[in-house]
């Protein structure tokens, strides 16, 4: 045994009691949801058109919401990871705000923004731009709740990649814009492609702020979490079945989101 190995006692077992209790805790409800699905209607309650149309919509909405938190999370995580200027921290703290909002919170405010009476909403409407209860409305929801995620996660992969190649690279002569495009953003793609997927799972179970910015339109703003919402004061065997396939969807994406990226495979190799 070597001296490494000798001086690691491991885990201690009260760890892992605790652990299972935290495992337990996330897991037994879902295997209780799993036990009251009905499984004699369950492909045709998920493929009914409302289903179907509210699954389309969230996908479509969700994806829409990704692309806006990489254009705009990019430039954000940037400035608060590279930059220094007076007020870093407020601003900081101001865009991880909606990690801890209510969602519903977030929708009211998106609604006086936005909204006919809202600060923008007023001059948007005399232009003839609705955004309030569109399916617009429920991409910007989507968009205030998940933005953190991508923001959190690609500062934190800056600040541990450091800048020393981008100074070696601003040495050589090469231009701001050329050290993001060819050092930068290569370095951080495995946090940028998590913290993407991460806002992409964020979206699709979106439902407070969605509700209150957006309302509840089939086709329009109803996407899968109201839809469930809806099912369940109607048909409880709907809501268990839909409650499922987001619950396959959000385990697919989160679990591409947790692959161990190549660099690290080549390193485990022998």
């Amino acid at each position: 045994m070597s001296s490494a190995n000798r001086g690691y006692a491991g885990v201690p077992a009260w760890i892992y009691v605790v652990a299972a209790l935290g495992g337990l805790l996330v897991l037994l409800p879902l295997g209780a949801m799993l036990a009251r699905v009905n499984w004699g209607r369950f492909i045709p309650l998920i493929t009914s058109e409302s289903s179907l149309t509210a699954l389309w919509l969230s996908l479509r909405t969700s994806a829409a919401s990704t692309i806006l938190c990489v254009v705009l999370g990019v430039p954000l995580a940037l400035v608060l990871a590279r930059g220094s200027f007076p007020g870093q921290r407020v601003l900081r703290s101001l865009v991880l705000l909606p990690l801890v909002l209510p969602p519903v919170v977030g929708g009211i405010a998106l609604l006086y923004t936005f909204g006919r009476q809202g600060l923008l909403g007023r001059s948007l409407e005399f232009a003839g731009i609705q955004i309030a209860f569109s399916t617009t409305a429920v991409v910007l929801a989507q968009t205030f709740v998940a933005l953190p995620f991508l923001v959190v996660s690609l500062e934190g992969a800056l600040r541990t990649a450091g800048n020393r190649y981008e100074a070696v690279a601003a040495t050589l002569g090469a231009r701001p814009t050329t050290v993001l495009r060819r050092v930068t953003v290569p370095l951080v793609l495995p946090g940028l492609a998590s913290g993407a997927v991460l806002s992409f799972a964020r979206s699709l179970g979106e439902f407070g702020a969605t509700l209150t910015f957006a309302g509840s339109l089939q086709g329009v703003t109803r996407t899968l979490p109201l839809e469930i919402y809806l099912q369940r004061e109607t048909d409880a065997d709907a809501a268990v079945a839909l409650s499922l396939v987001l619950v396959l969807v959000a385990v697919i994406v989160v679990g591409l989101s947790r692959r161990p990226s190549r660099s690290t495979n080549l390193g485990a190799a022998p």
